[in-house]
């Protein structure tokens, strides 16, 4: 046990290493996911598609709290190997499920209570709740360090980008985008995307 603990430390810091040299000439992509009422609502996640890099594990795990009859967040963006913590904070009973891919039901349990979980497959996973159907979330599982949450007014900024060029792309509930966005990334400098939602057809 101690020695895979010790080798899941050094893992990380091999990797917390690569990324350090990397940030050394990275630079930082930013700009605004249009959307108005319906971004405020429910915030879009910004990533880059094609851009690998080492899973370090966050020193907390990232909470998905069941409070107010309410998931927060409403949407939670993670790298694949992260481990959820899903919170109670309510005084009544509140269960997690998902129809989503795995499939997983992580049971109903009080105020108070933490359940966990680890997503290792990148996709979008809806989170329900049986005694309460009107309560929906969504994590969203990627397989890079490069992604955001955006801002109430859409704004968001990934930063620590390894110079080069990259795909990025935004994912949201409902919202569909133009395109998929190219993109040049220089070491030091500031690049700017924006993305319009796909007007629905008639």
């Amino acid at each position: 046990m101690r020695k895979n603990i010790v080798m899941t430390i050094a893992t990380g810091l091999a990797a917390f290493s690569l990324l350090m040299a990397a940030a050394a000439s990275a630079g930082v992509i930013k700009g605004t996911v249009g959307g108005g009422k319906r971004i405020r609502r429910s915030p879009a996640v910004v990533y880059i598609a094609n851009a690998p890099g080492p899973f370090i594990p966050p020193v907390k795990n990232p909470v998905m709290d069941q409070k107010n009859m309410t998931f927060i967040p409403h949407v939670l963006a993670i790298q694949a190997g992260t481990t959820v913590d899903f919170l109670n904070s309510d005084e009544v009973r509140h269960n997690v499920f998902s129809p989503s891919r795995e499939k997983y039901n992580l049971g109903t349990w009080p105020q108070g209570g933490i359940k966990q979980r680890r997503f290792d497959k990148k996709g979008v996973y809806t989170q329900l709740c049986n005694v309460h159907p009107e309560m929906e979330a969504f994590i969203v599982v990627l397989d890079t360090p490069y992604f955001t949450v955006t801002k109430e007014d859409g704004s968001f900024e990934i930063a620590g980008v390894p110079a080069g060029r990259y795909t990025v792309r935004a994912w949201h509930e409902k919202l569909k985008f133009s395109k998929r966005k190219g993109v040049e990334v220089s070491a030091d400098g500031i690049t700017e995307v924006n993305f319009t939602p796909r007007k629905r057809r008639r």
